[in-house]
């Protein structure tokens, strides 16, 4: 019998020991992959929707909330600021681009946002069909919006007040739907863009005259503006002359992102950890299973010896029944860590939320797969040397 099959037939003549050590590793990759993936796929989408966003300028309030809801669309906006206000960022010689948007409405979950046409090209959206919003009460719809809400080119719809279901409706001021965006994997999938009048006259209603129109006209407002700097010396002069002012305040995407990854980082490396102590465990497995094995073998391994088994050869047999029950476990854990991730994600999807996917794969998870071998070869050491050093006759005259 060579070797293979004689660790196989091994491996099978102990089942459960076999199946919970391949679980213990098993589990310990796949925490340690799902961590890793889940980590760089939400750095990745974050960076990417915050690409050619340098500042996030809006109400007085936090400035985590105003980044999260200006840019990722995650949070409730602080409040609103006057329309004024952008027309003096965009008079500001450190200011390149200030795009506005206005928040507060929404269509079956989907928030409505009022901007301009710009904001497509920020996000690097392209229409799948349809034209661009040339005119108030025209909609151009992320591709995650017309998948689940059922919307097409010359569709009508009325949006709902408030960011969750359930708001009262607009119902005097339909959208209709001019263009619908190719997917993009980012944020503006699931969001619907008008004219940021569209929003100021579904609010305001028909005015009785020409001072009421003129009053409300005064008196309009932006939820916030997403800010680029002309030159390098406004990251340093412009936010704090922002912040500075009584309603107004500046928060940076990127700041504000990596507060939010030091805020979950300890729960992260924590699943890290568990996953690490997983192995460990693992790996006493290896070392238990292998040493209670040796127990029941020394008559067979001192009967190898006599048929000319080497002592070398019974020294990597059980290193080798270790390192294969260590790989197998390998193997598994990166099965179901990918599986895992692709499935949740394809569930989330389906739920209109973030998406994530199995498909990736981190180079740090040959790191892992060689770490968890490295682990079980040790555990699997002792057992191997004391194999080697089977007593012939002591062995053959037991039992």
């Amino acid at each position: 019998m060579n070797t293979a099959r004689l660790l196989w037939a091994y491996l099978r003549a102990r089942p459960l020991t076999t199946l919970l050590t391949v679980l213990l590793v098993a589990l310990g990759m796949a925490t340690v992959v799902i961590v890793t993936l889940v980590t760089n796929q939400a750095e990745a989408r974050l960076s990417r929707d915050a690409a050619g966003v340098d500042l996030v300028v809006g109400a007085k309030g936090s400035p985590l909330q105003l980044v999260l809801a200006g840019v990722y669309h995650l949070d409730v906006p602080p409040g609103n600021v006057p329309l004024a206000a952008l027309a003096e960022l965009r008079a500001n010689r450190l200011v390149a681009r200030a795009i506005p948007l206005s928040l507060g409405d929404s269509f079956r979950g989907f928030r409505i946002v009022g901007t301009e046409r710009e904001y497509l090209e920020l996000h690097g959206a392209s229409l799948a069909r349809g034209r661009a919003f040339e005119a108030p009460m025209q909609a151009v719809i992320g591709a995650r919006v017309a998948a689940d809400a059922g919307l097409d080119v010359g569709a009508r719809f009325v949006g709902s007040h408030g960011l969750a279901p359930g708001g009262p409706e607009h119902g005097d001021d339909p959208y209709e739907v001019v263009g619908v965006l190719a997917p993009t994997g980012g944020v503006v999938d699931r969001l619907i863009l008008t004219p940021l009048e569209s929003v100021w006259l579904s609010h305001e209603g028909e005015p009785a005259d020409e001072e009421e129109r003129r009053i409300l006209e005064a008196d309009r407002e932006i939820t916030l503006a997403l800010v680029r700097y002309a030159s390098p010396i406004a990251a340093a002069t412009l936010p704090r002359a922002i912040n500075a002012s009584e309603r107004l305040q500046a928060a940076s995407p990127a700041f504000e992102s990596a507060r939010l990854f030091r805020l979950v980082g300890v729960g992260v490396e924590g699943l890290r950890a568990f996953g690490v102590l997983l192995l460990a465990l693992a790996a006493l497995s290896v070392f238990v299973a292998l040493f209670q094995a040796l127990s029941d073998r020394r008559r067979e391994l001192a009967l190898m010896r006599l048929l000319g088994a080497s002592p070398a050869r019974l020294f990597a047999l059980l290193l080798g029944e270790g390192l294969l029950l260590t790989a197998i476990g390998v193997v598994v854990g990166l099965a179901i860590g990918h599986g895992a991730l692709e499935a949740a994600g394809r569930w989330l999807e389906a739920r209109g939320e973030w998406t994530l996917t199995g498909a990736d794969f981190d180079t740090i998870e040959w790191a892992y797969a060689a770490g968890a071998l490295a682990l079980g070869g040790i555990a699997a050491l002792v057992p191997a040397w004391l194999a080697a050093r089977t007593p012939l006759a002591a062995a053959l005259s037991d039992g």
